[in-house]
């Protein structure tokens, strides 16, 4: 793999990711279950599997796709409040952000899972918030490939498959473009993180952590945080990219169709999908 996303399905076991090749098949939907998740559970399974590790979004509601052979948890969705109410009400301007209107924060099913399992999961997920009164959904796909500082790809680039083949998909282009700060691990130190550092706020210490455990020296005694960032960024040889945007996927949550062509949404949708990820 190069980074592309599409026909490939996605999965991840210990961190590192696995595919399945969508023509493969073999999904059995009498197999599994969609149940609510606890926070500890949700997070726990996040960070065993997922690239992103212990970093873990804002949750309102967690699901998880349970193996019903041996019970065990093979997927998560995380629901989740992004940093600003305007992502959830520019695409959904008459939706409550937070509780009509939510984020697909993150999506990992686990190795062994067949192919074309995401679009079940979400279907069955979109049930589960509709009848919880969730009636708009935002998605985002990013189509940037990370590697590491040694060219070792750690998350491919992501076009949003699973999204647009599901039913009611509206693509509406990209987010907002943004720098980033690439850590040599391939993971983002992402600038709440940063300004948690530097104002020394809840969670600093695990941002701080990160860097530390990454090759910074401890931050010391009296140091002013923000320098201290920036010298340990410096240090570990981060990296400033630009970034074009994430894709984003809206779904309109109803029973009916006319259900959800009911709701508006403020953003005019895409005249074409994309085709294949970032450089």
């Amino acid at each position: 793999m190069t980074g592309a996303a599409s026909p490939w399905c996605q999965r991840w076991q210990n961190g590192r990711q696995t595919w399945r090749h969508a023509s493969a098949g073999g999904f059995d939907a009498s197999r599994y279950d969609v149940d609510d998740l606890d926070e500890t559970t949700a997070k726990r399974f996040l960070a065993a599997h997922h690239y992103a590790g212990a970093s873990y979004p804002a949750a309102l509601r967690r699901y998880g796709m349970i193996d019903r052979v041996d019970g065990q948890l093979v997927g998560v969705i995380v629901l989740g409040a992004p940093a600003s109410s305007k992502v959830l009400t520019s695409a959904f301007p008459t939706l409550e952000p937070y509780t009509e209107a939510v984020e697909a924060s993150r999506v990992a099913l686990a190795d062994q899972v067949p192919s074309n399992g995401e679009t079940w999961l979400l279907a069955r997920v979109f049930r589960r918030l509709r009848a919880a009164g969730v009636r708009g959904v935002v998605s985002f796909a990013d189509p940037m490939p990370r590697r590491t500082a040694t060219g070792q790809l750690v998350k491919a680039g992501h076009i949003g498959v699973i999204y647009y083949s599901s039913a009611g998909a509206i693509y509406t282009g990209r987010g907002t473009p943004r720098t980033l700060t690439l850590l040599p691990d391939g993971t983002v130190l992402n600038a709440r993180a940063a300004q948690k550092i530097r104002a020394q706020e809840q969670g600093h210490r695990y941002a701080q952590q990160r860097l530390i455990d990454l090759g910074a020296a401890p931050i010391q005694p009296g140091q002013d945080p923000a320098a201290w960032l920036a010298h340990a960024l410096q240090t570990i040889g981060a990296r400033r990219v630009r970034h074009a945007g994430n894709h984003r996927y809206l779904f309109r949550l109803g029973a009916t169709d006319r259900d959800r062509n009911r709701i508006p949404i403020g953003l005019p949708p895409a005249p074409d999908r994309p085709r294949r990820p970032d450089l």
